[in-house]
């Protein structure tokens, strides 16, 4: 061995135990330079020290494969050191500073570790890098052995196979498909579908013959099919004369004279004719069942309860046993807007019954989406409208004093409203009040008109239930219509005094003031809810109405209109569902903590499971029904063809709801028309024309400016026509023609 290697040799095992930290080259230097520097921490043994304890690569090593250099001679894998060899950066104190190729002390490159050319390594003590960064090995010839560029290939590890998959990421489709995905597995994506299905099959076989078929009868149904079709019919044509329809020639604003539905006004704008009318008013029908569910599912969740508690308060809302004797009045069974406006309001003002007030939770667009929502409802009739509006004026004045109290007694820890939301229940109560307003002027103007048209105390009495209709179903319940026949026969006013809510939600609502997931303050405050608006439901039946109902009705604006309080029911059921809900959702709960110990994750067994479905089970059942379907009579050839104004014989109340269905293809003045009210004319017309054609009635109806008469040969049986229509008519000056089943006058 040379005099210089030993000198190395020597230096190398003196220096190595020193507290100098070795260069620890990163892998981008060590890729540079060739071999990778054995790293060393800063006072603790360096790899030479390894090194002395027997053959072999020292531990704490960091294994590179790099590659052979363009022009180099590949020398095989880097021979182990022996017992005493050093690490070949620590040689002769030609130590590098930094962990990056920073420069090299003793005659190293500034830019980096020069390499050699021969050898690959790093050129150390000034001399020619023959021997720089080869390792020496004792006992041998003293030769220089080059290491080689490249380090042995670290060997696989086994683990490796147990390792995750790299994340796939993925591509636009993919992502769109799982955001869809997401969505209709949404929960209230799941609610609206589940609520529509349950539609159709708890209304069924309403949309078997959709064309042809009305559900309950062909009068109320036909008059409200043609209101849809007026509305979109006249806004797509001449809005200015939204109140002037086409009925009841010569009188105005005629299309006030009963609840207008102009909230489905967009509906009516597709399609014409009688077809598309009964068509458009099926689909109606059953989505008005669908959003009853949902609003009321969706106001029972935001108060706090749970999702089977919400369903049973969807279900027995939308289907509750009374409503089924409503299948004929679509402005009733329109009711799903209320609720749902409530649920809106109430998360946008950050309140639930269970939670309280949490102003972290508000959302100022969810409290204008809530007015929003609240104005389509009262556009679709004041019948149930009124009182909602009400009912809002009634819960901002509570809240209003409640914030007031709250500044008086104890300064508040919290804003109640901020900015946003006060501009959004301003702007939002305005488009509210507005639409009101603006829908109260028609009705305004024809109580002036027709003074006829006011309700009295005496119609008031008629329809006002007994405390028995409370526990009497209509004929239409399936399970309840016979049994309760022989109490239903001592009712007044039928259909409006059979209001069983359903046995099933009286004994949810029942439990629940004992077993809720509600206070007991609030079960309270909801059981006397529950009894005012019942009391209130009963007219003036409860002692006269004299403290209740009766000074509503005479001093409250538009209350006067309302001859029907049994209607009322629908803030009873309500009520009724929240109570409910309270009860399931806490044995819901109670099942839920039983299962904790068993199972894992803690849910209900089948068996306990199989019992919180019980009660949609039950509510369902009651709300199963028989309502007839009758078919409509199809329009006669001669209402396609004849011009206006027209006059419709015979004439009576039924009769005039289905030729405003028929007028739905041309949409021609007619003389006819059926509403809640009977005007002074259409009475006379009706007195004028009994013995149509004779010389009297032709000149009362040429005064009026009718042209055209139509009599319906399939209707005159019974009548005073059935003697006249046959009689010839050359001496009066008019002529006449056989159309189909209908005979046409032409004045």
């Amino acid at each position: 061995m040379s005099t210089d290697q030993s000198n190395a040799n020597e230096t190398t095992r003196s220096s190595a135990p020193t507290g100098t930290a070795a260069p620890d080259p990163t892998p981008d230097a060590a890729a540079t330079t060739g071999p990778a520097a054995t790293p060393a921490a800063s006072g603790a043994p360096t790899s030479s020290d390894s090194g002395a304890t027997g053959p072999g690569p020292s531990a704490d090593r960091t294994e590179t494969s790099d590659p052979v250099p363009a022009g180099k001679t590949d020398t095989g894998p880097e021979q182990p050191p022996e017992s005493g060899s050093a690490g070949g950066d620590d040689a002769e104190g030609g130590k590098t500073e930094g962990g990056e190729g920073g420069p090299a002390k003793d005659g190293a490159a500034k830019d980096g570790p020069e390499q050699n050319g021969k050898d690959g390594g790093p050129e150390q003590n000034g001399k020619d890098g023959k021997d720089g960064g080869a390792e020496q090995e004792s006992g041998k010839d003293g030769k220089d052995k080059a290491a080689g560029d490249a380090k042995p290939a670290k060997p696989a590890d086994p683990f490796a196979a147990f390792a995750p998959a790299p994340e796939v990421v993925p591509g636009r489709a993919r992502r769109i498909g799982r955001a869809v995905g997401r969505r209709l597995v949404h929960e209230w994506t799941l609610a609206g579908l589940g609520a529509l299905a349950l539609a159709v099959l708890m209304t069924w076989p309403t949309l078997r013959y959709p064309r042809h078929t009305l559900p309950q009868d062909t009068w109320d149904p036909t008059l409200q099919a043609w209101q849809v079709a007026w509305s979109g019919h006249i806004l797509l044509t001449k809005p200015a004369q939204l109140w002037q329809s086409n009925a009841f020639f010569p009188e105005t604003w005629t299309f006030a004279f009963s609840d207008t539905l102009l909230g489905y006004a967009p509906a009516g704008m597709i399609g014409q004719g009688p077809e598309a009318a009964i068509l458009r008013y099926n689909i109606l029908f059953v989505l008005a069942h669908a959003l009853a569910t949902v609003g009321a599912y969706a106001l029972v969740r935001q108060l706090g309860a749970g999702r089977i508690g919400a369903v049973v308060a969807g279900i027995s809302f939308a289907y509750a046993p009374w409503l089924l004797g409503q299948a004929g009045h679509l402005h009733v069974l329109s009711n799903g807007g209320i609720p749902l406006a409530l649920a809106m309001l109430a998360r946008g003002h950050g309140w639930s019954l269970r939670h309280g007030y949490r102003p972290e939770r508000r959302r100022s667009g969810w409290a204008f989406a809530g007015w929003l929502v609240a104005a389509w409802q009262l556009s679709l009739g004041f019948g149930i409208g009124l009182v909602f509006a009400y009912v809002l004026g009634l819960i901002a004045v509570v809240v209003l004093l409640g914030w007031l109290v709250r500044r008086i007694l104890r300064r508040p820890r919290q804003q109640w409203f901020g900015f946003r939301l006060l501009l959004a229940d301003f702007w939002g109560g305005a488009v509210f009040a507005a639409t009101g307003a603006l829908l109260a002027i028609p009705y305004f103007k024809v109580a002036e008109l027709h003074p006829g048209a006011r309700r009295t105390a005496e119609e008031l009495q008629n329809y006002s239930p007994p405390p028995g209709g409370f526990l009497t179903a209509p004929p239409e319940s399936l399970i309840w219509g016979d049994l309760h026949e022989p109490v239903r026969s001592g009712l007044p006013g039928l259909p409006e005094t059979t209001l069983l809510p359903g046995y099933v939600l009286f004994a949810l609502a029942l439990a629940g003031l004992f077993l809720s997931i509600w206070t007991v303050r609030q079960r309270l405050a909801l059981l006397a809810a529950v009894l005012a608006a019942g009391v209130l439901a009963m007219g003036s039946r409860f002692f006269g109405g004299t403290w209740t109902y009766l000074p509503l009705f005479e001093h409250l604006p538009g209350w006067e209109a309302l001859r029907t309080p049994g209607r009322l029911m629908i803030w009873v059921t309500l009520l009724l569902g929240v109570l409910a809900a309270g009860s399931v959702s806490a044995y819901t709960e109670r099942a839920r903590q039983i299962s904790a110990a068993e199972r894992v994750p803690p849910r209900p067994g089948p068996f306990l499971r199989l019992v919180t479905l019980l009660p949609i089970v039950l509510v369902l059942a009651e709300g199963l029904n028989t309502t007839p379907h009758p078919v409509v009579p199809v329009q006669p050839v001669s209402m396609r063809v004849a011009n206006g104004p027209i006059l419709v014989l015979p004439s009576d109340q039924k009769t005039d709801q289905n030729v405003m269905l028929w007028s739905t293809s041309r949409f021609q003045d007619i003389v006819n028309g059926g509403s809640g009210f009977t005007p002074d004319r259409l009475a006379e017309v009706r007195e004028a024309t009994a013995n149509f054609p004779d010389q009297a009635s032709i000149d009362f109806l040429r005064n009026m400016g009718v042209r055209t008469v139509i009599v319906l040969r399939d209707r005159v049986a019974g009548t005073p026509l059935q003697a006249t229509v046959d009689l010839p008519v050359d001496t009066l000056g008019i002529s006449r023609e056989d159309v189909g089943e209908t005979i046409v006058y032409r004045l």
